[in-house]
């Protein structure tokens, strides 16, 4: 398959669902872009993945990453696809202007990430980790650290990457052993080794800054003793040239079941020069503003793998023909009926399609709160803080796992040819699987959200939203055709606060029940939250086909995929229910000794 951007979807969702010229408007420093900036960056990008990035998704993933003592080689076309597109300023348009970014607002700059993902993944890992980078220094970087890489890094002539994991410490970043040791001139001596560092050693630049979490000697244990370090791959001099090689070498690249395209390596350390980034014993800190960064980023995998599967299976079901229709013959003229017309293809598209739109709305939803998070003040950016908080979990864990169930539909819709490679199936389904596990995996996620950002809060980042639905629910109440979306909506709303004090008198008499609801209590959420947003579509589409629109069949489809989420995929939250009130004991009761085989 092709990808080709949908267009007209986003802009459905940038303007007509979530208004972003009201939106930027309420933020004073993006007040100048307006509908028809938005929709230019939108363009150039659908024009520059489906010509020069979608062409290389296959070949990438066949060529792969090669090393050679150090060096990584990245796919034939990759360099020159990179070039162009830093040259076309898509690698600094949400960086600030004082250092040769654009300054335009995070979400506009998601928009465009979600294309480059779509039309290849491997490639939009490299610049990915940059973007992360680039905010991290920008929030936490001194000025003298500001000046010596942002300008270079805005420009994409060199890249960033963020070097959390090690061999022995995967999410638990509070065992790392990574040392940093002062050296009198004010730098220190980085030495550890780091794995599953994407894009840590390629060759689109000609530098690549490291961002290392290490610890200093004498520090606490556990996460408040670890520091954050800037780590060049070469050394800067003082008038802003490349000096001398630093004692970082790439080890080896991973031999992966996707992504193969990106580089995924062993970054070792030895006694590399490092700088100070942000207060000591607070890097993780720090390290959560690329954090957060990365983990919308991989909601939007999530989104793109849905996306691709849909396009991919409704081009096949519309020409691939196998039986007749049991409602009677839809196309005489041919030996068979094309499968789009049977009910089982169509539940495969049509959950593609329901979890690709309405990821995409959650996502671009979550990124209007981060632009809001940056430039917005007071109780608003407050808001926006606690919102970004206890929506980031969920689009992180449901869209990809979301995303991952959609690509596994694509290649079950093409039959015996989604397990060919030529078709593209198969490699979504690789690709994306890797999506549910970086970036703090399902079950990471889903302890986030329960443990620290609800329960955490006693409650409050949930009833901000909680509220915000229930709100949109009395707004809407009193329009009939509406009904079948907002009474369901408004029950499960009024569940969500009910379901979580449950689990937190589960929690008072056993510690493991959070532990034990966290994924089911993720579940519930992401398909409430995806109610929400599928709701609010078609409110917007009623209204279109209220005014007379001349869109009939695009905003029509909106109201029937939402029909379809609500009756088909909604449901789905009863067993999460069942499976939280159940508790922890059918876990938990099993002794260590009793998993035997």
């Amino acid at each position: 398959m092709q990808y080709k951007a949908p267009l007209r979807d986003m802009k459905f969702v940038a303007h007509e669902l979530l208004n972003m010229v009201e939106h930027y408007q309420s933020l004073s420093v993006y007040q100048e872009v307006e509908e028809d900036i938005i929709d230019s960056y939108i363009e150039a990008a659908a024009n520059f993945a489906q010509k020069e990035l979608a062409p290389l998704n296959r070949s990438g993933d066949e060529e792969g990453c090669v090393f050679d003592n150090g060096v990584v080689t990245t796919p034939t076309g990759f360099k020159e696809a990179y070039k162009q597109y830093c040259e076309l300023g898509f690698i600094s348009m949400a960086a600030e202007e004082e250092f040769g970014g654009q300054g335009m607002p995070f979400s506009l700059s998601t928009i465009v990430n979600e294309i480059v993902g779509s039309a290849n993944w491997s490639f939009s890992m490299y610049p990915g980790l940059s973007h992360g980078a680039i905010q991290t220094i920008e929030h936490h970087g001194t000025d003298e650290q500001k000046q010596t890489y942002l300008e270079k890094m805005v420009t994409g002539e060199w890249s960033g990457t963020m070097c959390l994991t090690e061999a022995h410490a995967g999410s638990d970043l509070g065992i790392i052993r990574t040392k940093a040791e002062p050296n009198e001139d004010g730098s220190y001596r980085i030495t550890g080794q780091k794995i599953f560092i994407s894009a840590g050693e390629h060759d689109m630049t000609d530098n690549i800054v490291h961002i290392v979490l290490a610890r200093l000697p004498g520090a606490p244990s556990g996460t408040k003793g670890i520091s954050l370090f800037i780590v060049p791959k070469v050394l800067v001099n003082a008038d802003g040239s490349l000096g001398e090689p630093n004692h970082v070498t790439c080890g080896s690249i991973e031999h992966k079941m996707g992504i193969k395209a990106s580089a995924t390596c062993v970054m070792n350390f030895d006694a590399a020069t490092g700088y100070l980034i942000g207060p000591e014993n607070r890097g993780l800190n720090c390290m959560f503003t690329f954090m957060n960064v990365a983990r919308i980023g991989t909601a939007v995998q999530g989104l793109t793998a849905s996306e691709i599967a849909f396009q991919g299976s409704l081009e096949y079901a519309k020409e691939r023909l196998a039986m007749r229709s049991l409602a009677g013959t839809k196309a005489p003229d041919k030996v068979a009926d094309p499968i789009i017309v049977h009910p089982a293809v169509r539940n495969m598209l049509l959950t593609e399609k329901a979890f690709a739109e309405g990821g995409r709305a959650l996502v671009y939803y979550l990124s209007q709160f981060a632009d809001t998070v940056a430039k917005g003040s007071g109780d608003e950016q407050k808001f926006a803080d606690q919102m970004l908080s206890l929506l980031t979990p969920i689009a992180k864990a449901f869209l990809t796992e979301t995303g991952y169930e959609a690509a596994n539909h694509g290649v079950q819709v093409y039959g015996g040819h989604g397990y060919i490679s030529e078709w593209g199936m198969e490699q979504n389904v690789r690709d994306t699987r890797i999506a549910c596990l970086y970036e703090g995996t399902t079950e990471i996620q889903s302890l986030d959200l329960l443990g620290r950002k609800v329960l955490g809060s006693q409650g409050k980042m949930l009833a901000n939203f909680t509220k915000v639905i229930h709100q949109f629910c009395e707004q809407h109440q009193e329009t009939d055709a509406l009904g079948q979306f907002i009474r369901p909506l408004a029950k499960l709303n009024k569940e969500w606060g009910d379901l979580t004090t449950r689990i937190g008198m589960q929690a008072t008499q056993n510690p493991d029940a959070v532990g034990a609801a966290a994924v089911d209590y993720m579940y519930f959420s992401g398909y409430v939250t995806l109610a929400y947003l599928w709701a609010r579509m078609a409110v917007v589409a009623h209204e279109a086909l209220e005014n007379q629109s001349s869109e009939r069949d695009f905003y029509e489809a909106k109201i029937k995929t939402a029909q379809f989420y609500f009756s088909k995929l909604l449901p789905r939250t009863r067993t999460y229910v069942a499976r939280i009130d159940a508790g922890a004991e059918p876990y938990m009761s099993m002794k260590v000794n009793q998993f035997a085989f």
